[in-house]
């Protein structure tokens, strides 16, 4: 419901933060192809996963790219509708490689000048700590934080208002979408195995639509 509008009990949802995640149709001949145009892509260029601005994998000619943009257009806006927004959105999508060897992990960032980011994944390894590390560790997961830096003062267990951190262990075949000012950290791969994903950002073709209006 709208910010401004109560249920009928009289209760606000102020300032949501709402993730998408589901597991895409069709996912496993679309992840043979995409893993085998990653792994060409990476043997011409060893800074695939690290140099993410200098392309866009999403406008690569391929069938299984298609598939992809595809789904990822889907999921935005079915993002969008859950939103509320009743006015025309457009927008353009950037999309990049991850290639997380052994250790590999990405440091708690966010995605500026996008208005969605998301993350589909190819290949994951199994989510278990290695025996000679931490029992506490989460290889291979994502970890979301609340946005309000001060929220988790008075936390307590089970009230979903006030917890600090959301974290995930994605599955071959599933996307996530959040809004691309959330904070998130991508947990170290300890497998051997590779973990492979496609990183993608939703920016605004603009429009004056999009101001809000003045109450």
């Amino acid at each position: 419901m709208p910010p401004s509008q109560a249920d009928a009990e009289g209760f606000h949802d102020l300032w949501p933060t709402t993730l998408l995640r589901r597991s895409l149709p069709g996912h496993a001949a679309a992840n043979a192809e995409l893993l085998r145009l990653i792994a060409a892509m990476e043997a011409e260029k060893a800074d695939l996963t690290t140099d993410y601005r200098s392309g866009n994998l999403l406008t690569v000619d391929n069938p299984a790219i298609a598939w992809l943009r595809d789904c990822i257009n889907k999921t935005v806006i079915d993002y969008l509708k859950r939103a509320g927004l009743d006015y025309a959105v457009n927008w353009s999508l950037q999309g990049w490689a991850n290639v997380n060897r052994r250790g590999d992990y990405h440091d708690p960032h966010n995605h500026p000048h996008a208005y969605l980011s998301g993350t589909y994944y190819l290949q994951v390894p199994a989510a278990k700590a290695p025996r000679e590390n931490r029992g506490d560790l989460r290889p291979g997961a994502i970890s979301f934080y609340d946005p309000r830096s001060a929220a988790n003062m008075t936390a307590i267990r089970g009230d979903r208002q006030i917890e600090a951190e959301f974290t995930h262990h994605p599955k071959a075949g599933e996307i996530l979408l959040w809004p691309a000012f959330l904070m998130h950290f991508v947990h170290p791969n300890l497998a051997e195995e590779k973990r492979v994903s496609i990183s993608f950002n939703a920016t605004l073709k603009w429009s004056d639509d999009y101001l809000p209006h003045q109450n």
